[in-house]
């Protein structure tokens, strides 16, 4: 059965969106949550979700879980795909004590 939704797209509809609203200052998207641990796709969709709420001229902290590694390993090669690199430019910032990620992504 191709149409019967699996765990993981349940967990995926089931999430709280990171944000809702356009940010007109720097802010910081939570993506360290129990259902990010179990799914690599629904951080970088929500990742990309966070940059296009981010309004020019700011950044989003981009807080992943460590479950994934370093960002330089999956997140990255998605955000050049998704957006113009003219347009965003993102750093590492550190590893948090938690062990996850702290990726800054300026908005253009």
């Amino acid at each position: 059965m191709a149409n019967t939704p699996t765990a993981d797209d349940r967990v995926r509809e089931e999430a709280k969106p990171v944000t809702d609203q356009i940010h007109e200052q720097s802010w910081s998207a939570n993506l360290e949550h129990p259902e990010h641990a179990d799914d690599r796709e629904l951080v970088v969709d929500q990742a990309i979700n966070a940059i296009e709420h981010t309004a020019s001229g700011y950044h989003v902290n981009l807080v992943t879980h460590e479950a994934h590694g370093h960002p330089s390993e999956y997140l990255y090669d998605e955000l050049a795909e998704a957006f113009d690199t003219a347009e965003l430019e993102w750093e590492h910032v550190d590893q948090c004590g938690c062990g996850g990620h702290v990726v800054r992504v300026h908005v253009h």
